[in-house]
């Protein structure tokens, strides 16, 4: 068998010489021949195949360690692999899609605090929280205000205090005069203040042990007191967004519901990477399992964005209490026919306890409505 020099194998690869040996340093394309003396590798024509694969893979930014594992496989099972790295990356890139929108309104001065429209807006809202039909206590707490939407869902020896605290720490939000341009430093600055007080109140002991943790909950940790976070600020015209967890945000708007926030899941990034359907995860073993949240040793990083509002649009902010159990044609049907915000949450509520109340569920429903 002839073999090529490194140089001939970089042509034809279309990899350079170091990339060759940094590859063969990591273990991604070990050469076919190293002379002992000299040290110079030569490769096996049939190493081509290999050797492009991994520039391809290069290309679309798979790190090296990542690579390894793809170029181990079997053809069938690299597809795979390599799918769901791309739908990690455009997941990832829509995430970050949005906060450069949010940044370049802030950058470009953009007033949220000023109506687009004609006649000023309003929020009608309502807010209920409830223990269910299984938990001995309820950890979720949920908020509505005339500024602020909120619902916290808490895990752990210490899940109610977590949840109320990270609350309360948004409600300076209610009253606080927010500047042209600072929206996104007044919730950073929110978010970190509600962070330290669900340290505060977390047990130093804390294993998140308890019975009202449910199976599965926690952060990807897997121990620890702690709470998702999922607040809506009003400023007049838009309602700006940060969201941690699994607690979730829909919109009803022109009669459809549209879910406009995303679940910082185990199985949902599973979902994401074409690794499971969204019919697997509904009954998951680790689908309680957060990979966000505000606790000790979590990935806090926010999901930040601003919604443009319009008079008729309704907002639902809701614990995984309800989202689990409650199908979504029954919460299409409840928003869309239930005209008061309050007897919207009560309705809501009442179903998950007809589904067994496995959960604590929370509820906030907020119309935009012109201001009379």
């Amino acid at each position: 068998m002839e073999l090529l020099t490194i140089g001939a194998f970089a042509k034809a690869s279309r990899l350079s010489p170091k990339a060759l040996r940094l590859y063969d340093e990591l273990g991604l394309l070990t050469p076919a021949r190293v002379d002992p003396d000299t040290g110079y590798r030569r490769y096996a024509p049939e190493q081509l195949e290999q050797a492009r694969l991994v520039a391809w893979l290069r290309r679309l930014g798979m790190p090296l360690a990542r690579i390894r594992r793809v170029s181990a496989l079997q053809p069938g099972e690299a597809a795979g692999e390599i799918r769901a790295y791309w739908a990690r990356v455009e997941a990832d890139t829509a995430a970050r899609r949005d906060l450069a929108a949010f940044l370049v309104d802030h950058l470009n001065g953009k007033d949220p605090t000023m109506s687009r429209t004609t006649a000023p807006l309003a929020l009608r809202y309502a807010a209920l929280s409830d223990t269910g039909r299984v938990r001995a206590s309820n950890q979720d707490t949920a908020y509505a205000g005339s500024r602020l939407l909120a619902v916290a869902d808490g895990y752990g020896t210490r899940g109610a205090p977590a949840s109320a605290a990270a609350v309360d720490a948004l409600r300076s939000l209610e009253s606080d005069t927010v500047p042209a341009g600072g929206l996104l430093n007044a919730l950073e600055d929110a978010l970190g203040r509600a962070e330290q007080a669900v340290h505060g109140v977390a047990s130093p002991g804390d294993d998140g042990a308890d019975a009202d943790s449910g199976a599965g909950a926690g952060t990807g940790t897997g121990t620890g007191t702690g709470t998702t976070l999922t607040a809506m600020l009003w400023t007049g015209s838009q309602l700006a967004l940060v969201h941690i967890g699994d607690s979730r945000v829909h919109l009803l708007r022109d009669g459809e519901l549209f879910q406009i926030t995303h679940d910082h899941t185990v199985v949902q990034s599973l979902i994401d990477e074409g690794r499971l359907t969204p019919e697997e995860a509904a009954s998951h073993p680790q689908r309680s399992l957060l990979l966000r949240a505000l606790g000790r040793g979590a990935d806090s990083t926010p999901d930040l964005r601003l919604h443009d509002a319009r008079v008729g649009d309704r907002y639902l902010l809701c614990s995984d209490g309800l989202s689990t159990v409650v199908p979504a044609g029954d919460v299409l049907r409840v928003l869309a026919g239930t005209p008061e915000p309050e007897a919207a949450v009560r309705e809501l509520v009442a179903l998950a306890n007809e589904s067994g109340g496995p959960d604590n569920v929370s509820c906030v429903v907020a119309d935009v409505v012109a201001q009379a």
